[in-house]
């Protein structure tokens, strides 16, 4: 089965062959691995990153089949799932800076740090909610303060894509911290 080329492996992999599964982890894990390590410069945070690309690879392999290359298949998966990271980072980062800021300047309570802590994981739950490609977008889009067309050209897809998918985003989000904000002086 090694000596099978990586279409054959994936046609294969989309018919449930868990041998060549094993072949293409046993082909790739390893590059893919010092790859991820290069980009995060951690090494469990790298093994998180190729573990969660195999098992989306695994769930995901009959659709994975009209991958016209499967390296730049599980490349691009990587690199996007280093990318989502990273921007999960940023917003966790920026929210304790900015709880930081503010409980330094003295201005809070025990029950606004705690509406704060609940209106963060509100956010960070509609986050995670979303599908991978839009929740992509959006924090390219909030975080690092990307145009449009910029986001458009690093992921291949068009600008106006790209509006919708932010525009989506944040209706999502608006709808959700609304009800939040709507249930909290009830709560008081």
């Amino acid at each position: 089965m090694e000596s099978l080329s990586d279409q054959q492996l994936l046609q294969l992999l989309a018919g449930g062959s868990q041998p060549s599964y094993t072949v293409i982890y046993a082909r790739y894990s390893e590059v893919l691995f010092r790859h991820a390590c290069n980009m995060l410069e951690d090494r469990a945070e790298a093994e998180d990153v190729i573990q969660e690309v195999f098992l989306m690879l695994w769930t995901k392999r009959s659709e994975v089949a009209a991958a016209k290359t499967l390296s730049a298949y599980l490349y691009t998966s990587v690199r996007n799932r280093i990318l989502n990271h990273i921007t999960h980072q940023k917003v966790v980062d920026k929210y304790l800076d900015s709880m930081r800021n503010y409980m330094e300047a003295g201005a809070y309570t025990a029950d606004e740090l705690l509406r704060g802590k609940e209106l963060a994981a509100v956010i960070e739950r509609e986050l995670e909610a979303m599908p991978p490609k839009m929740r992509e977008i959006f924090l390219m889009s909030r975080n690092e303060q990307l145009s449009h067309k910029s986001i458009g050209e690093l992921l291949n897809i068009s600008d106006k894509t790209v509006k919708q998918q932010v525009y989506k985003a944040v209706k999502q989000l608006r709808g959700r911290v609304e009800n939040f904000l709507k249930v909290i002086p009830l709560l008081l």
